[in-house]
């Protein structure tokens, strides 16, 4: 199993779980970002995180080309 489906098969049971509470996907995704930017600052500048989540919004659009490729 790779790392991907390692995480969506967490974030899927989360969902589930949050739909159980009558938690909705949109404070789900909110934690889940949230979580995502505290573990990227344990380990990173600032400046990369916002490089990062900059680089994330800006290839929101699946149907244009992505606009760098990170290694």
């Amino acid at each position: 199993m790779g790392t991907h489906e390692l995480v969506a098969r967490h974030v899927a049971a989360a969902l589930e779980e949050a739909q159980l509470r009558c938690i909705s996907r949109d404070v789900v995704a909110r934690c889940l970002l949230s979580e995502a930017i505290r573990l990227f600052r344990e380990r990173r500048p600032i400046d990369d995180v916002a490089a990062e989540l900059n680089a994330a919004a800006d290839n929101l659009d699946e149907g244009e080309p992505l606009a760098f490729i990170r290694p």
